[in-house]
């Protein structure tokens, strides 16, 4: 039996809120990321870099969705 990504035990699926260090303030590279698509959908007023890093990967999957990418 093979696992897959999509396992309840995933750290791939686990909410953001649920993060241990969610709380703390968005890495660098979320910082980055988030600026570039906040740009790239004409929508600068979703950047903060006040954000943690729980609310950034929110933000950047909302984002990442009304650009069309695909899922990670």
């Amino acid at each position: 039996m093979t696992k897959t990504a999509k396992t309840t035990n995933s750290n791939l699926e686990k909410d953001p809120e649920d993060w241990v260090s969610g709380d703390e303030p968005m890495t660098g590279a979320q910082q980055s990321y988030l600026k570039t698509l906040s740009e790239q959908a004409n929508a600068p007023e979703l950047f903060s870099v006040k954000l943690t890093k729980a609310e950034a990967s929110k933000r950047i999957d909302e984002l990442r969705s009304k650009l069309g990418l695909p899922d990670r």
